[in-house]
C-alpha cells in the first residue's frame, strides 16, 4: 500500500442518520485529507445540501480505501481488503439508518459481489442488516451529465433521506 500523505479522516456527523461510502481519495482529497472535497466531492455536497436540505456536516463520508492509490487507479482487492476492518468500524461506530454507497467499487464491496451499478442503483439492498441505497458516484454524473444520470441519483438520494426520516426495518421495503 502507497505511503499515505496525510491521513484519510471521514468527515461528519459521527452520529449520523445517513452515512455515505465512496471508493477512495482523488487528488483533492489527498492533500486536504477529507473525502469529497474535489470536483466530485462539490457535486456531492450540493446534492446534499441545497438538493436534501441537509448540512453537509450532519451526514457521514467515508471511503472504502483510506489512502490514494498511485496515479488515481481503482484500488486492488489487496488494499480494498487492508481497509476493511476499518471501515466497517465506521459503519458500527456510526450506527447509520441508511447507506448509500457511491458507484461501483463501493457498491461491489458492501454487496460482496461484482455488481453493475447502473443496473443495481435504486434497488434496495441491506450491508449489516443496515439499509443501502446503491447509487453512481458524482464523478460519474461529471463525466456523463444527462437528465437521465441526474434523475437517477436524486430519486436515490430523495429513497435514502426519506427512509431514514421513518422507522422501519430493511424487511418492510
Amino acid at each position: 500500500m502507497p505511503a499515505l500523505r496525510t491521513l484519510r479522516t471521514p468527515d461528519g456527523n459521527p452520529d449520523a442518520d445517513l452515512l455515505f461510502v465512496g471508493e477512495g481519495p482523488g487528488e483533492q482529497e489527498d492533500l486536504q485529507g477529507l473525502p469529497f472535497v474535489g470536483k466530485a466531492g462539490e457535486l456531492l455536497t450540493q446534492m446534499i445540501e441545497k438538493g436534501l436540505g441537509i448540512p453537509r456536516p450532519e451526514v457521514y463520508i467515508c471511503n472504502i480505501v483510506k489512502c490514494r492509490p498511485p496515479r488515481n487507479r481503482d484500488p486492488q482487492p489487496d488494499e480494498v481488503e487492508a481497509c476493511r476492518a476499518f471501515l466497517d468500524g465506521q459503519i458500527a461506530a456510526v450506527k447509520p439508518k441508511v447507506i448509500v454507497s457511491l458507484g461501483k467499487p463501493a457498491a461491489s464491496l458492501l454487496l460482496g459481489r461484482k455488481v453493475a451499478i447502473t443496473r443495481e442503483r435504486g434497488n434496495w439492498q441491506t450491508y449489516q442488516g443496515i439499509p443501502l441505497m446503491p447509487t453512481l458516484h458524482p464523478a460519474y454524473l461529471l463525466r456523463q451529465y444527462t437528465a437521465e444520470n441526474r434523475r437517477a441519483v436524486w430519486d436515490d438520494l430523495k429513497a435514502a433521506h426519506n427512509r431514514t426520516l421513518r422507522d422501519e426495518s430493511p424487511e418492510d421495503s
